[in-house]
């Protein structure tokens, strides 16, 4: 079955014809689907449009916020909702085209996990289009993940990536990343993008700021959730033995002046002194919040394995790790 989720926020105008090209997409596909709408806190009449829907279609279910969480928590309702062995995720507003969905479930076919949208010819404002390209370089540069476009709505995923990314805040674009993090097999496709016809942008200046601070998180959580030691020791040891060598020298020159009778001058009205205290102390807090992350990680229960299990064989069959 391939599960179709849809974020909803005020767009009851698009609702209806989304629903019919996603039904003219997948007819003659040869897999069963299922479209589930998640309402996440619409103002205006999403939710009557999708009551609507699924009244008149069993394929179509829908989930209502009782207000608005975000993408991300839109997103994870629908996931976990979901009943397919195939995911897609795709944007209410109708600039994403369902008609790309068989062109990237041929390509899911190929071998891999995740196929992500690539929308090569953007129909969107300059203010949009080029920050999107500066965050994209810098998504692709510090995760190490060439993609064009992270942050496209249009992706196809298997079940099992599903299960092994938890996404918050704002970690729905970083969905690729998450899973290449993981070992899956990642690539992109070009997607027909279309020019908004109704609604409005959730897009500003907030929403990059937001998602900087969020590729740090995911940079951290991919390359050091699993020992946090390494990076917050790393900086500790550092400023640590910035701070010690400051004062390693300053205590020379204090042994210079009130032992061997040099005159070095007093080292109390030397800016060095409170600098290396300074680094002294920020290397240490930094080793000492690098031990108390290593004991959270061995001791708290974690919602994910720390590990991706790609299949399983007990002998007799070798079976995808999503069967038990």
């Amino acid at each position: 079955m391939l599960s179709i989720i849809v974020p909803v926020f005020d767009e009851q105008d698009s609702l209806e014809t989304l629903h019919r090209q996603i039904g003219e997409a997948c007819r003659g596909l040869g897999e069963s689907t299922e479209i589930i709408f998640v309402d996440d806190g619409s103002t205006d009449g999403s939710w009557n449009v999708i009551c609507s829907l699924a009244n008149s279609d069993p394929s179509v279910s829908g989930i209502r916020f009782r207000r608005n969480f975000g993408k991300a928590a839109a997103l994870t309702a629908g996931l976990r909702a979901a009943k397919g062995d195939l995911i897609l995720t795709i944007d209410a507003d109708l600039q994403d085209d369902p008609a790309e969905i068989a062109g990237m479930l041929a390509k899911l076919l190929e071998g891999f996990d995740v196929v992500n949208g690539w929308k090569a010819r953007r129909l969107d404002p300059w203010h949009k289009v080029y920050p999107s390209r500066v965050f994209n370089g810098l998504v692709s540069a510090i995760t190490g993940l060439k993609l064009h476009d992270h942050n496209c709505g249009l992706k196809l995923f298997r079940s099992e990536v599903a299960g092994e990314i938890r996404l918050y805040g704002e970690l729905h674009r970083f969905i690729p990343v998450l899973a290449d993090a993981r070992g899956f097999r990642v690539t992109e496709v070009p997607v027909n993008h279309r020019p908004r016809r109704f609604g409005r942008s959730k897009y500003g200046v907030r929403r990059f700021a937001r998602g900087f601070l969020d590729l740090l998180t995911v940079k951290f959580l991919t390359g050091f959730g699993e020992r946090p030691q390494h990076i917050l020791g790393g900086f500790g040891l550092l400023f640590f033995a910035i701070g010690f060598c400051g004062l390693l020298f300053l205590g020379g020159v204090w042994c210079g002046t009130h032992i061997f009778g040099a005159d070095f001058g007093p080292i109390g009205t030397r800016p060095m002194l409170a600098y290396s205290i300074a680094a002294t102390l920020l290397g240490a807090q930094a080793l000492s919040l690098g031990l108390l992350a290593e004991l959270l990680v061995a001791y708290t229960g974690k919602e994910a394995e720390t590990f991706s299990v790609k299949e399983r064989t007990d002998g007799a069959a070798t079976r995808p790790s999503s069967e038990r």
